[in-house]
């Protein structure tokens, strides 16, 4: 068992409520990443993407780093900033 795993079943004994959605939130991080390393991969500032989806970089830092709610519409545009299509996939 990872220290992680161990963390969260000891903090989940101690608060049930603690680790409640947490997998949606852990894929919501996931995305967020994946934004901004695309982003560092096309050699852009947050500063440069916020221009094109004519936004502010406090925008684009909210959606890298939070990265919840975000419209299908606003990732599209985002990729296409990076010169990048977005592919949505049902598992």
């Amino acid at each position: 068992m990872s220290d992680l795993q161990k963390y969260k079943k000891k903090r989940a004994e101690q608060d049930p409520k603690f680790w409640s959605g947490y997998d949606d939130r852990l894929e919501t991080f996931k995305l967020g990443i994946m934004l901004k390393q695309a982003r560092l991969e096309s050699g852009l500032t947050q500063e440069q993407i916020a221009k094109s989806l004519k936004t502010t970089k406090s925008v684009i830092s909210r959606i890298e780093n939070h990265a919840t709610d975000i419209r299908l519409s606003t990732l599209e545009k985002f990729a296409k900033a990076l010169g990048r299509k977005i592919h949505v996939s049902l598992l």
